[in-house]
């Protein structure tokens, strides 16, 4: 019985932490979908980013397992430490509005920066997921749907949506990181 509560912690804690991943993907979505958005290219983009927010913690996996194993105990603390900086940028960039360079998202090179862009946080969760050895597929397969769904869904309502909601979705994943890295320092 308690094993299968660990592992029901673990999915719920794997599954918000994708969520706020998404955030990003989303709040950055919205702002694209307001400049008017096909259906075609928001399902390249979702894909897009659902493979770069799979490929970007995977990395960051394998690097946090190294790393893991070189500093032993403290991996804990310096695990919390990244994602608490990570939620702190997060929230910082949503509070100075760092604003949406415009990204020709009909283009291939645009939408790879953009998936990009909005998955290189992924990296830092997979180092710290990586230094607790948790379920990796779980994790890479879980940050992907989210990251697609998520732009998707940001992509889609950026037409009807004012910009300023796009931060707070950003500011919002910022809490959950912040949250999770304070989780795992105590």
């Amino acid at each position: 019985m308690a094993m299968a509560i660990d592992q029901l912690g673990e999915l719920m804690t794997i599954m918000l932490i994708a969520v706020a991943l998404g955030m990003d993907a989303f709040s950055l979505g919205i702002g694209i979908g307001m400049k008017g958005v096909r259906r075609s290219d928001a399902i390249r983009i979702g894909s897009a980013v659902s493979l770069f927010h799979m490929l970007m913690p995977l990395l960051g996996i394998f690097a946090g397992q190294y790393v893991g194993g070189l500093l032993g105990d403290l991996a804990r603390y310096v695990a919390g430490g990244l994602l608490l900086l990570l939620g702190g940028h997060m929230i910082a960039s949503s509070i100075k509005g760092s604003g949406i360079q415009s990204i020709n998202h009909r283009s291939i090179l645009g939408v790879l920066l953009f998936s990009l862009s909005v998955s290189i946080d992924s990296f830092s969760v997979g180092v710290s997921l990586g230094m607790f050895n948790g379920n990796m597929w779980l994790s890479v397969l879980s940050f992907g749907f989210f990251g697609g769904l998520m732009s998707i869904l940001g992509l889609a309502l950026g037409r009807g949506m004012r910009r300023g909601l796009g931060e707070y979705g950003e500011a919002a994943g910022g809490a959950i990181l912040l949250a999770f890295g304070l989780m795992f320092i105590f």
